[in-house]
Protein backbone atom coordinates (compact mmCIF):
# COMPACT_ATOMS: atom_id res chain seq x y z
CA UNK A 1 0.00 0.00 0.00
CA UNK A 2 1.08 3.39 -0.66
CA UNK A 3 -0.19 6.70 1.24
CA UNK A 4 1.27 9.50 0.01
CA UNK A 5 1.95 13.31 2.08
CA UNK A 6 3.63 16.25 1.10
CA UNK A 7 6.73 15.62 3.47
CA UNK A 8 9.13 13.87 1.96
CA UNK A 9 9.69 11.24 4.44
CA UNK A 10 8.88 7.34 4.18
CA UNK A 11 8.69 4.30 6.24
CA UNK A 12 8.80 0.66 4.68
CA UNK A 13 6.61 -1.47 6.84
CA UNK A 14 6.76 -5.79 5.64
CA UNK A 15 4.19 -6.80 4.48
CA UNK A 16 1.57 -9.06 6.95
CA UNK A 17 -1.59 -10.24 8.40
CA UNK A 18 -2.38 -8.70 11.63
CA UNK A 19 -2.90 -5.27 13.53
CA UNK A 20 1.01 -3.72 13.52
CA UNK A 21 0.52 -2.77 10.20
CA UNK A 22 -2.64 -0.87 10.92
CA UNK A 23 -1.69 0.68 13.86
CA UNK A 24 1.59 1.98 11.83
CA UNK A 25 -0.97 2.78 8.69
CA UNK A 26 -3.03 4.97 11.44
CA UNK A 27 -0.34 7.13 12.93
CA UNK A 28 1.72 8.04 9.76
CA UNK A 29 -0.03 11.05 8.52
CA UNK A 30 0.65 12.72 11.91
CA UNK A 31 4.25 12.06 12.01
CA UNK A 32 4.28 13.47 8.35
CA UNK A 33 5.61 10.38 6.67
CA UNK A 34 4.46 7.65 4.04
CA UNK A 35 4.28 4.29 4.89
CA UNK A 36 5.28 2.23 1.79
CA UNK A 37 5.17 -2.01 1.74
CA UNK A 38 8.11 -4.69 0.74
CA UNK A 39 6.80 -8.36 0.64
CA UNK A 40 9.11 -10.37 2.01
CA UNK A 41 7.85 -13.54 0.49
CA UNK A 42 11.05 -14.02 -1.65
CA UNK A 43 14.61 -12.87 -2.16
CA UNK A 44 13.86 -10.67 -5.28
CA UNK A 45 10.64 -8.76 -3.69
CA UNK A 46 12.85 -8.17 -0.77
CA UNK A 47 16.01 -6.54 -2.65
CA UNK A 48 13.68 -4.29 -4.92
CA UNK A 49 11.90 -3.11 -1.85
CA UNK A 50 14.90 -1.89 0.09
CA UNK A 51 16.15 -0.74 -2.43
CA UNK A 52 13.51 1.55 -3.66
CA UNK A 53 13.13 2.83 0.17
CA UNK A 54 16.77 3.35 -0.48
CA UNK A 55 16.50 5.92 -3.37
CA UNK A 56 14.13 8.03 -1.06
CA UNK A 57 15.33 10.51 1.34
CA UNK A 58 14.86 10.10 4.57
CA UNK A 59 13.78 6.42 4.31
CA UNK A 60 13.63 3.78 6.69
CA UNK A 61 12.72 0.51 7.84
CA UNK A 62 9.97 -1.21 9.99
CA UNK A 63 10.27 -4.72 9.95
CA UNK A 64 7.20 -6.15 12.00
CA UNK A 65 6.58 -9.49 13.52
CA UNK A 66 6.00 -12.54 10.86
CA UNK A 67 7.57 -15.68 9.96
CA UNK A 68 8.45 -14.60 6.74
CA UNK A 69 10.96 -11.68 8.24
CA UNK A 70 12.43 -14.06 10.37
CA UNK A 71 13.41 -16.44 7.90
CA UNK A 72 15.09 -13.51 5.60
CA UNK A 73 16.68 -11.96 8.48
CA UNK A 74 20.12 -11.75 7.62
CA UNK A 75 19.05 -10.73 4.01
CA UNK A 76 17.01 -8.27 5.24
CA UNK A 77 19.89 -6.60 7.67
CA UNK A 78 22.84 -6.62 5.07
CA UNK A 79 20.41 -4.72 2.53
CA UNK A 80 19.32 -2.10 5.28
CA UNK A 81 22.80 -1.77 5.99
CA UNK A 82 24.21 -1.64 2.55
CA UNK A 83 21.78 0.72 1.95
CA UNK A 84 22.39 3.15 5.38
CA UNK A 85 18.95 2.74 5.86
CA UNK A 86 18.00 2.94 9.47
CA UNK A 87 15.78 -0.03 10.64
CA UNK A 88 13.95 -1.01 13.45
CA UNK A 89 12.98 -4.41 14.59
CA UNK A 90 10.74 -6.69 16.85
CA UNK A 91 12.78 -8.70 17.59
CA UNK A 92 16.40 -8.52 19.33
CA UNK A 93 17.79 -11.19 17.13
CA UNK A 94 17.86 -8.68 14.23
CA UNK A 95 20.18 -6.53 16.23
CA UNK A 96 22.28 -9.25 17.19
CA UNK A 97 22.79 -9.85 13.47
CA UNK A 98 23.76 -6.18 12.99
CA UNK A 99 20.37 -4.41 12.92
CA UNK A 100 19.93 -1.05 14.20
CA UNK A 101 17.14 -1.05 16.82
CA UNK A 102 14.60 -3.72 18.23
CA UNK A 103 11.81 -3.03 20.56
CA UNK A 104 9.35 -5.64 21.28
CA UNK A 105 7.97 -8.54 23.57
CA UNK A 106 10.92 -10.34 25.86
CA UNK A 107 10.58 -13.59 24.11
CA UNK A 108 12.89 -15.90 27.02
CA UNK A 109 10.09 -13.82 29.24
CA UNK A 110 7.36 -15.30 27.34
CA UNK A 111 8.77 -18.64 27.34
CA UNK A 112 9.18 -18.61 31.09
CA UNK A 113 5.23 -17.36 31.64
CA UNK A 114 4.30 -20.32 28.64
CA UNK A 115 6.04 -23.11 31.06
CA UNK A 116 3.83 -21.60 34.17
CA UNK A 117 0.86 -22.64 31.66
CA UNK A 118 2.09 -26.22 30.73
CA UNK A 119 2.77 -26.38 34.51
CA UNK A 120 -1.32 -25.85 34.73
CA UNK A 121 -2.25 -27.92 32.70
CA UNK A 122 -0.36 -30.80 34.00
CA UNK A 123 -1.81 -30.11 36.92
CA UNK A 124 -5.41 -30.75 35.74
CA UNK A 125 -6.47 -27.28 34.45
CA UNK A 126 -8.37 -27.40 30.90
CA UNK A 127 -6.38 -24.80 28.61
CA UNK A 128 -9.85 -23.40 27.94
CA UNK A 129 -9.87 -22.35 31.25
CA UNK A 130 -6.46 -20.68 31.20
CA UNK A 131 -6.66 -16.65 30.32
CA UNK A 132 -4.97 -15.48 27.05
CA UNK A 133 -1.95 -13.06 28.04
CA UNK A 134 -0.36 -10.63 26.43
CA UNK A 135 3.38 -9.78 26.81
CA UNK A 136 4.22 -7.71 30.06
CA UNK A 137 7.52 -7.25 29.29
CA UNK A 138 9.30 -5.55 26.43
CA UNK A 139 12.87 -5.07 25.45
CA UNK A 140 14.81 -2.22 23.69
CA UNK A 141 17.80 -3.23 21.98
CA UNK A 142 20.62 -1.14 20.26
CA UNK A 143 23.20 -1.65 18.27
CA UNK A 144 25.81 1.16 18.51
CA UNK A 145 28.22 -0.09 15.38
CA UNK A 146 25.38 -0.09 13.26
CA UNK A 147 24.50 3.66 14.58
CA UNK A 148 27.76 4.67 13.42
CA UNK A 149 27.99 2.96 10.94
CA UNK A 150 24.80 5.02 9.44
CA UNK A 151 26.12 8.12 10.72
CA UNK A 152 23.62 8.65 13.52
CA UNK A 153 24.81 9.85 17.21
CA UNK A 154 21.95 8.31 19.13
CA UNK A 155 20.88 10.24 22.53
CA UNK A 156 22.08 9.58 25.79
CA UNK A 157 18.29 9.36 26.84
CA UNK A 158 18.08 6.92 24.56
CA UNK A 159 20.95 4.65 25.19
CA UNK A 160 20.16 4.59 29.19
CA UNK A 161 16.50 3.33 28.20
CA UNK A 162 17.74 0.06 26.54
CA UNK A 163 17.79 -2.89 28.23
CA UNK A 164 20.90 -3.53 26.02
CA UNK A 165 23.64 -1.89 24.40
CA UNK A 166 25.35 -3.41 21.55
CA UNK A 167 28.78 -2.13 21.26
Amino acid sequence: MLRSNHNDQSIASEFFTGDQFAVIQSVAPSLGVEVRTINVGNTPSIERGIAAMARQSNGGLIVTASALALVHRDLIVILAAGHKLPAVYNQRVFVAAGGLISYGADLLDQFRRAAGYVDRILKGEKPTDLPVQAPTRYELVINLKTAKALGLELPPSLLARADEVIE
